[in-house]
């Protein structure tokens, strides 16, 4: 639950000031231990655009390049190592190089890595996540991005519409549906109940971003009257799609009764309802946030931590809505769909990584490092709270609840977070950069990860406090 405002830390705002000194010494810091990754961005950047492969990969004045992972940690180009909690962006929650998954693929390898085929370990890995997730019929992708965009084209084959609906904050994917209303500033984001559609970035045609509809989230009310107007202009939606608990503000989670009041609205307006689980499936809970919040969608999307960091997604649905596929009236393709290798680190990643002992193990670490969090803040009057989720978890540094992006934009010190990632980068824990990103626990982290993260929290708040 996120805490009532009277329950935050209230020690007043440190100085913009204060916080841009500490931050101009702990990047010299980092810059000083980080030159062969200097050289290498030098290097990379004459034939790699941005010197990297995704621009989310980017950073000033240079990004960290990884050479190495074992168990929870990882090591750079100039030998640093690292308890990594960025985990591929919440991919690696099995760890780097798990035992079972190394085994699995290099048994693999020698048989044959590709065929644009069907292998028996789809047919396994389909028949686990039907009986994790509770939907029975289930496609393979690539990734997130073509989970999503699948899912969305599936609901729009089955009902006839075009429109879609949205959480405004959520990342989706980099497919034109969906990158819409996502990171914006607090001016453009526009009243609940009419929120802005918005281009994230240029090459979106704007056809396509009027057909994405944003909404907040944590406010069913306010999702059921757009929906309203929606239908009263002949633009009825497709579908919602979401996540169970948004991963992309940090962590927010879900008020009690919102995602079952969701799950109503949806049905009674006859709207598929698509629970994006990118982040949050296998990572939270065997059944991802289904089995956590109890609440079963129309349709499911995974990807990320599936694959056990090999690039593989899923979607899965009811029998109703995946029969536009099995019919061939909508074309969900892919020659890279199934990969044998990709199913034989799934189907290790599922039968023997993440376990009901895996999951446990999650719990106790992310509960013990949410605890420490708390403690820090109050013991330094640092404004903030952490939340959390199984391996998924952040600090909020703010004098108010976060509930949704407008609250995230309105209240979080946009400054601390990144500033907390280069305390973190000189001490010896990874974080996934900017302010949006949560960490990712792994089945292999121990007890000695988790005090390193909490040191880091430590010397950063006793440093804020003192100036």
């Amino acid at each position: 639950m996120v805490p009532d405002a009277t329950t935050l830390a209230s020690r007043p705002d440190v100085s913009a000031e204060t916080i841009a000194g500490l931050m101009a010494r702990e990047e010299r810091a980092l810059e000083s231990r980080t030159q062969g990754s200097r050289a290498l961005h030098a290097r990379a950047a004459r034939t790699m655009t941005g010197g990297v492969p995704s621009s989310y990969q980017a950073r000033e004045p240079w990004p960290i390049y990884l050479t190495r992972g074992s168990g929870p940690r990882v090591w750079d180009v100039d030998g640093n190592e690292y308890s990594d909690f960025h985990n591929g962006y919440g991919s690696m929650v099995q760890g780097h190089a798990h035992p079972a998954i190394v085994r699995a693929v290099s048994e693999r390898i020698p048989l044959g890595s590709h065929f644009a085929m069907p292998t028996e370990d789809s047919v396994i890995v389909s028949e686990e996540l039907a009986r994790r997730f509770g939907l029975p019929q289930w496609r393979f992708v690539n990734s997130g991005s073509e989970a999503t965009m699948d899912a969305i084209r599936i609901a729009r084959g089955v009902t006839g519409r075009d429109p879609i609906v949205k959480i405004f904050g959520s990342y989706h994917g980099h497919h034109d549906y969906v990158m819409v209303s996502i990171g914006t500033p607090y001016d453009d984001i526009g009243p609940p109940d009419r929120m802005n559609s918005l281009s994230y970035g240029a090459g979106i045609p704007q056809a396509v971003v009027d057909l994405t509809v944003a909404v907040p989230f944590n406010d069913a009310a306010a999702m059921e009257r757009r929906i309203e107007a929606l239908e009263a202009e002949g633009r009825k939606p497709a579908c919602v799609i979401m996540e169970a608990a948004m991963m992309n503000l940090g962590v927010v989670l879900p008020e009690p009764g919102y995602l079952q009041a969701v799950r109503e609205i949806t049905r009674r307006h006859g709207i598929v309802l698509i629970f994006d689980e990118v982040k949050t499936g296998l990572c939270v809970a065997a059944g991802g946030a289904v089995e956590r919040f109890g609440v079963l969608p129309d349709m499911v999307t995974l990807a990320k931590a599936l694959g056990g960091g090999l690039p593989t997604g899923a979607i899965g649905a009811t029998e109703e809505l995946m029969a536009v596929v099995a019919s061939d009236k909508v074309k969900q393709v892919g020659t890279y769909n199934g990969n044998p290798l990709a199913m034989a680190a799934a189907r290790a990643n599922l039968l023997e990584v993440l376990t009901p002992e895996a999951y446990a193990h999650l719990d106790r670490l992310n509960d013990r490092l949410m605890a420490g969090c708390r403690d820090i803040l109050a013991r330094h009057g640092l404004a903030g709270y952490p939340v959390g989720i199984s391996s998924k978890g952040c600090v909020h540094f703010t004098d108010a609840p976060i509930r949704d992006y407008t609250s995230f934009m309105a209240h979080q010190n946009a400054a601390l977070p990144e500033l907390a990632w280069l305390y973190n980068a000189n001490r010896a824990v990874l974080m996934a950069p900017g302010r949006e990103e949560e960490w990712t626990l792994s089945v292999q982290h121990t007890d000695a990860d988790v005090d390193r993260y909490l040191d880091s929290l430590d010397a950063m708040a006793g440093d804020l406090a003192r100036r």
